[in-house]
């Protein structure tokens, strides 16, 4: 394939809710551009960007993929990002990669709150974005309707451009508003061949009122072009895109177009129009790269091919036989096949062995990249995803992409107990290849930990587990690392005595326990006056009483937040020794704890809720269901209300599905520690009986 400058490439994350059309759509651009030879289906899982099994099976979206279109001497790079919010992390490296966004919306489904989120994301970033109504051709397709939901729902300054001939068995065209002409489909035809013609007397109503809505939006983002209308002058084609695409790049307007992607109806006047309003490369605004050691100062970043080469790795894949996969964005620069480039996030330098553009599965090598292009690399030795690459004479990194918090955890163990460090190197693997799934070992539960956006995020993250690396793996609801400490004080006696023939052991301790404040922790006080106990059995009896104070009293949970006075005591000149005093100090710690008012502790998380206020009453409601304390609330939006509270954890597991089946996907939730607090009777009761319960069958298995 030829080379393509900043001026002649297009980069464009195609988005939307899941099962709106984006692959399918993504297809379509590519196989009527001619870049791809095949016009994939989902059903038969021939689509060009769904191409891993974990997609076919399930039939969607579960990671970014790249594809590009050749058009009108342009190259569009198409990023198809999963629709499913449990995979929204790589909707958001989609929007960063690209410079402007396509949003598809379902002429059945309509808005959804996939569409919101992503739609929000893509604003927030400041890019250019046109809208799709795609599935024109499906039963109760409705493009009014869809228009009238996307102007009330999310912006009021959308504007169609195309408007289609029909819906559902017969949408047969769509006249374009710019050309004022009707693109009539031919029946059966593959690549989407048109008769172009005047537009249908059925449709002449519809034409002059969405002309004149479009006209008007354009001319009122213009002052002379306002002035030149209201004096009844024409506003030309050229005049009226051109003065569209500003508006678009400072998002006074959003384009609307229709399509079915199946039929490859409307394709490709979407293709034209992706040339003549998306910006290119070049005309996007300069980035802020951080410069030196700490970061201190910036540097802007142009897409020109004579300045110093930068890239963001966005995406990284791990293949079978392969390796890992970094697909990255030059947003300055020039990269050579074969060239040592340093990646200045990690402190390396790493060779750029086979560059090549992606398109879907396949991978095409090329000999060089330029700025503002989009390419892929295989076996780089230490470079991730939000990596920067750049040269070592003029190191920068880039800003990195922001990806969503995991809000749903589980404990994970192998099938197999011989596949426990497989089962560790394949989770480190897929949070390369994820970041939004991320996975730790708790050492006070031992329990390795994996955490993503939602279930079917895990479930998919298992698949891949068990296909890429042959580690079957099971998922349990995590254990929660209760604590326990004591609310009075007391006094008593460890001794240990032995005789079994020759040496003996003798060790005797008195102790006094206290509480401390929560989070003080542990303290031990040697109170030992006149040698009662020598000084170097002390640190033994310590040694005991934590050695005890790890197993708890109530129910097996560490003991924290108290002190111990050592105050009294004795030795045998022969028979004591270190071992004697730290069963001393385990016997005294036994003897004295469960006379100091012990309790048990929960850990809280410090919760963030921010919902639509139609649901907060539901939200509170399962709030205080939860234990919750609600701490107050805010108001961050007209319509939105963000909720603050302390949960006890055992009372959060899954809380992300409910929160998500309460308000139908519309609120987001965050959680951090807090502390800990003392757990009610009646909750404490209930665990305290399944530590004993769980004890007496490990006993039984023993």
């Amino acid at each position: 394939m030829r080379a393509y400058s900043a001026t002649d490439i297009r980069n464009v994350a195609v988005v939307g809710h899941g099962a709106s059309g984006k692959t399918t759509l993504v297809d379509a651009l590519s196989f009527v551009s001619g870049t791809s030879k095949r016009h994939g289906s989902i059903k038969e899982g021939t689509t060009l960007t769904d191409h891993t099994p974990e997609e076919i099976e399930r039939g969607y979206s579960i990671s970014l993929g790249c594809a590009y279109a050749e058009w009108m001497d342009t190259k569009i790079n198409l990023i198809d990002t999963p629709g499913y919010l449990d995979f929204h992390g790589d909707a958001i490296a989609g929007i960063a990669a690209a410079d402007g966004a396509i949003c598809v919306v379902s002429a059945q489904s309509g808005v959804e709150v996939g569409t919101e989120k992503v739609f929000k994301e893509a604003v927030s970033r400041g890019d250019p974005l046109l809208f799709v109504v795609s599935l024109m051709d499906k039963e109760h397709a409705d493009f009014d309707r869809v228009y009238q939901q996307v102007k009330e729902r999310l912006t009021n300054k959308v504007v169609p451009v195309e408007i289609p001939i029909g819906a559902g068995a017969t949408f047969r065209g769509v006249i374009n508003l710019f050309t004022r002409r009707a693109y009539l489909y031919t029946p059966g035809a593959r690549s989407g061949e048109y008769t172009e013609a005047d537009i249908p007397a059925e449709s002449k109503a519809s034409f002059d009122k969405y002309y004149q809505e479009l006209i008007e939006a354009i001319s009122a983002t213009d002052d002379s072009m306002l002035e030149r209308y209201l004096e009844g002058a024409e506003i030309g084609r050229d005049e009226a895109i051109h003065g569209m695409k500003e508006a678009m790049k400072r998002m006074d307007l959003f384009p609307l177009f229709a399509v079915s992607a199946e039929y490859v109806i409307g394709i490709q006047a979407m293709l034209t129009e992706l040339v003549q309003l998306m910006p290119s490369a070049f005309e996007m605004e300069e980035l802020h790269a951080f410069m030196g050691a700490e970061g201190d100062h910036t540097v802007e970043i142009h897409a020109v091919d004579s300045n110093p080469f930068a890239a963001l790795v966005f995406k990284t894949i791990s293949e079978p036989h392969v390796g890992e996969v970094s697909y990255f964005r030059v947003f300055s620069g020039t990269v050579n096949t074969g060239q040592d480039v340093f990646n200045a996030t990690r402190d390396g330098v790493e060779k750029m062995g086979h560059l090549c553009v992606a398109q879907g599965k396949e991978r095409i090598e090329i000999p060089a990249l330029y700025a503002g292009d989009i390419g892929c690399v295989a076996k780089l030795k230490n470079t991730h995803t939000n990596d920067t690459l750049s040269t070592r004479e003029h190191p920068v990194r880039l800003p990195q992409i922001s990806f969503p918090e995991p809000v749903v955890h589980f404990a994970v163990h192998a099938a197999s107990r011989n596949d426990e460090e497989k089962l560790q190197q394949g989770l480190h693997r897929l949070h390369d290849e994820d970041p939004t799934f991320e996975t730790h070992y708790n050492a006070e539960t031992h329990e390795t930990i994996i955490a993503g956006l939602g279930e079917r995020h895990l479930d998919v993250s298992l698949a891949k587990l068990r296909r890429k690396y042959n580690v079957a793996a099971e998922l349990t609801k995590p254990r929660i690392a209760y604590r326990e400490t004591i609310m009075g004080r007391g006094d008593g006696q460890g001794r240990h005595k032995k005789q079994s023939g020759g040496r003996g052991q003798f060790g005797d301790c008195w102790i006094r326990m206290a509480p401390r404040p929560r989070g003080a922790g542990y303290a031990f006080v040697d109170k030992i006056v006149g040698g009662v106990i020598p000084s170097g059995f002390r640190p033994a009896v310590d040694k005991g009483i934590q050695e005890a104070a790890a197993r708890g009293i109530l129910a097996g949970y560490p003991l924290v937040d108290f002190e111990v006075e050592l105050f009294d005591g004795s030795y045998h000149s022969v028979d004591s020794n270190e071992m004697s005093f730290k069963m001393a100090g385990i016997l005294g710690f036994r003897a004295v704890a469960p006379k100091c008012k012990p309790i048990l502790l929960e850990p809280l998380d410090h919760v963030e809720i921010t919902t639509p206020d139609h649901y907060l009453g539901d939200v509170m409601g399962n709030l205080s269901g939860r234990r919750g304390q609600i701490l107050g609330s805010e108001t961050p939006d007209a319509g939105v209300t963000t909720v603050k509270a302390l949960v006890p954890q055992a009372e959060l597991h899954l809380y992300a599905t409910d929160l998500s089946s309460l308000t139908h996907g519309h609120a987001v939730y965050r959680r951090r520690f807090h502390g800990y607090e003392q757990m009610p009777a009646e909750a404490a009761q209930r665990v305290i009986n399944e530590s004993a319960k769980q004890k007496k069958e490990e006993e039984v298995e023993a």
